[in-house]
């Protein structure tokens, strides 16, 4: 999963991008609201961690113009305004969910987790398909009785896929949802994790869409 932080605190946004990396997700950080504006309204981010009080455009104008521009990825407001006209003016704006300064990261994590599960469709904690169950919280994933061993790179393609299963997901979006925007996105690497992964739940699971890209099939 891929986050952006919109943060102008150095050592808070220091912080954040040290505990989403962490946690499996590819980081891009903005100080300032022009340029935060200009990454999520040109970058595919399945999450933001949006502060309100930004230099050279505030949060809540940031938003309104993602949401006016119909981008619609789940976007969490932090801020250190706890007044309730600040939080209503975030919702009206296009927030999803609304965090206080300060805040425990554990909080945080876990309401990322909720939103990019509700942007999915999924009401519970874990993904399932079929006999196959990824855990984004544990960061685990099991095959009937048996645990699957991947590495960072391969379950944040697989979580990718479950995410999105059913659906044809091409490789351009998969890099661009498990890696950073300094990365290389002619990179042939998502190849090599998708052999992986084939090899490790099962080469029938993950169907290649001719031209197209790759699909987690659903199970009946």
């Amino acid at each position: 999963m891929r986050a952006l932080v919109v943060e102008d605190d150095a050592d808070l946004a220091r912080n954040l991008k040290s505990s989403l990396s962490d946690e499996g997700y590819a980081v891009d950080h903005a100080d300032n609201g022009e340029d935060g504006w200009f990454m999520g309204d040109s970058e595919p981010y399945d999450v933001v961690v949006l502060d309100l009080g930004l230099p050279r455009l505030d949060g809540v104008s940031v938003l309104s113009k993602w949401r006016e521009a119909g981008r619609s990825m789940p976007v969490l407001i932090l801020t250190a305004r706890d007044g309730w006209s600040e939080k209503v003016k975030g919702f009206d704006a296009g927030a999803d969910d609304y965090l206080v300064k300060p805040f425990h990261t554990q909080e945080l994590l876990a309401r990322m987790r909720a939103l990019i599960r509700r942007a999915a469709g999924k009401a519970d904690s874990v993904f399932v398909n079929g006999d196959l169950v990824i855990d984004p919280k544990a960061k685990s994933v099991r095959l009937g009785n048996e645990d699957v061993k991947l590495t960072a790179h391969e379950y944040k393609t697989l979580h990718y896929l479950m995410v999105h299963v059913g659906e044809v997901v091409s490789r351009t979006e998969l890099t661009e949802h498990i890696y950073d925007q300094d990365f290389d996105l002619d990179s042939n690497t998502i190849e090599v994790f998708i052999g992986r992964l084939r090899k490790k739940i099962g080469a029938e699971r993950i169907e290649t869409v001719r031209g197209l890209g790759y699909r987690l099939k659903r199970a009946p």
